[in-house]
């Protein structure tokens, strides 16, 4: 890949500058010859965390620091693409445009328009270095990912949107990476993440491909729809409102793709969940209530999901010391199944370390945790009996 150094003042990059407020990125610079987001690039974020970052872009402007190398991408002889600075140039282009104030010495807010013409004519006539960078596709987007181990790192989402930009990534971003869909709200619930950072569209991708999103993207590169991603992520989020009328914040996150495809296809009665789940909730001894759903899904089986509480120190103590006597008196193991076997532990006297404290009667069949339904076990006898 070749590279050649440029000088451009801010004037001249941002004029015909344009910003896209529904997807978050600036779009066009040198009045009309420069692409600042292309579809590779992250949506902008200096504009988040009260706009901190870009601020400071302004400030370090104003008071001469640098603001570091840009380096574009030549498409052909009259069009570039911004390969790196693309938030710091959007910066600069929503403060020209009165997207954003500075505060000055005395702390008032000034837009660019209200600043003193010397300190417009300052940021206007920055000169700000720019290595302008030929060679093939693969050679940019390798460079764009090196690039772009600093500041703000890319996350994996936005280095596989870079690796396979094409229609169905322009697609897919417009529907999933978009701050202004209706939908976000609604997908919060089940979903964590930021928006402008890809998390939506990498968890959507994530459900479709069942975890294989590079070899999905790779597939889909050139679609120019993404109908089979949407129509799957609504199936998963559907059948979750389905299954659980109740919306708990505890469902923020699960691995829902995984979850539907291990479970749609299983009947569940909404109310015997809904009552389940309440239940659950309430239960003092369920540690784990992000465990629930998957507890429910799999037919309250695998108390391990639920992190149920242990009994505690003085509660097994209390029960080794009775057992170990009493085992003593009949010349048998302290562990109740060891004493009824015939092999060599059936008289064995294990130590309260080498012992696990155990429901009798199961806590998914109702037992308590309490002394009265404490039994300590030795740990083989404990692991395999299970939920029994």
């Amino acid at each position: 890949m070749e590279a050649i150094l440029n000088i451009y003042t801010v004037e001249e990059i941002c004029r015909g500058f344009t910003y896209n407020e529904a997807e978050g990125k600036g779009l066009f610079g040198l009045s009309g010859r420069l692409t600042i987001q292309p579809e590779y690039q992250r949506n902008y974020l200096y504009a988040e965390q009260n706009g901190a970052r870009e601020i400071a872009v302004i400030e370090s402007i104003l008071n001469s620091y640098p603001i570091g190398l840009i380096y574009f991408n030549k498409i052909d002889d009259q069009h570039l693409e911004v390969l790196d600075g693309q938030q710091r140039i959007t910066s600069l282009g929503r403060f020209l445009t009165k997207k954003f104030a500075v505060r000055d010495k005395n702390g008032m807010e000034q837009y660019f328009d209200s600043l003193p013409e010397d300190k417009q004519s300052k940021i206007l006539n920055t000169k700000l270095l720019v290595y302008e960078c030929e060679g093939t596709e693969s050679d940019i987007k390798e460079w764009f990912k090196t690039i772009n181990i600093a500041g703000i790192p890319l996350n994996e989402q936005e280095v596989l949107n870079a690796v396979y930009s094409g229609s169905f990534v322009t697609r897919a971003k417009e529907e999933f990476s978009n701050s202004q869909n209706a939908n976000i709200n609604k997908w919060s619930a089940f979903i964590r993440g930021n928006v402008r950072r890809q998390d939506y569209l990498h968890t959507a991708l994530e459900w479709v491909s069942r975890g294989n999103v590079s070899e999905y993207m790779s597939q889909h590169r050139n679609d120019t729809d993404i109908k089979e991603l949407k129509t799957y992520f609504n199936s998963v989020l559907d059948w979750v409102n389905s299954v659980f009328e109740v919306v708990e914040k505890e469902m923020c996150s699960l691995p829902w793709g995984e979850l539907y495809e291990k479970y749609h296809t299983k009947p569940y009665n909404p109310q015997q969940v809904k009552e389940t789940q309440q239940r659950l909730y309430e239960n003092y001894y369920v540690k784990n209530k992000r465990g629930i759903y998957e507890y429910i899904l799999g037919g309250c089986q695998d108390t391990k999901l639920l992190e149920v509480r242990c009994f505690d120190e003085p509660t097994k103590k209390s029960v080794y010391a009775r057992q170990t006597e009493e085992a003593k008196r009949h010349e048998v193991s302290n562990c109740p199944l060891c004493a009824i076997g015939h092999d060599a532990n059936h008289a064995r006297i294990w130590k309260l370390t080498e012992m696990d404290a155990d429901h009798v009667t199961a806590w998914s069949k109702g037992g308590v945790t309490d002394i009265t339904n404490c039994q300590m076990l030795c740990q083989a006898h404990n692991r395999a009996k299970g939920n029994k």
